[in-house]
């Protein structure tokens, strides 16, 4: 089908799939951004402009995102 999901993972074996926009509905994509510190941060970021949202965390540190294709 073509579509790219992306899906966060953990060393403990916890994962989450999918998340989407709860104002449009559209799959969030993950982007490293980097803060005026200069350090850098993982967030999923509406495609549609709605907003963006810190990356789920697990066991105290940031999930580690991929993407996967269906």
């Amino acid at each position: 089908r073509g579509v790219t999901m992306t899906t966060y993972s953990c060393e403990c074996g916890m994962g989450v799939s999918g998340l989407t926009c709860f104002k449009c509905g559209s799959e969030l994509n993950y982007e490293l951004i980097t803060k005026p510190d200069g350090s850098t941060v993982g967030v999923s970021i509406c495609p549609t402009g709605c907003g963006k949202i810190k990356s789920p965390m697990c066991c105290g540190s940031d999930m580690v995102a991929s993407h996967n294709h269906d």
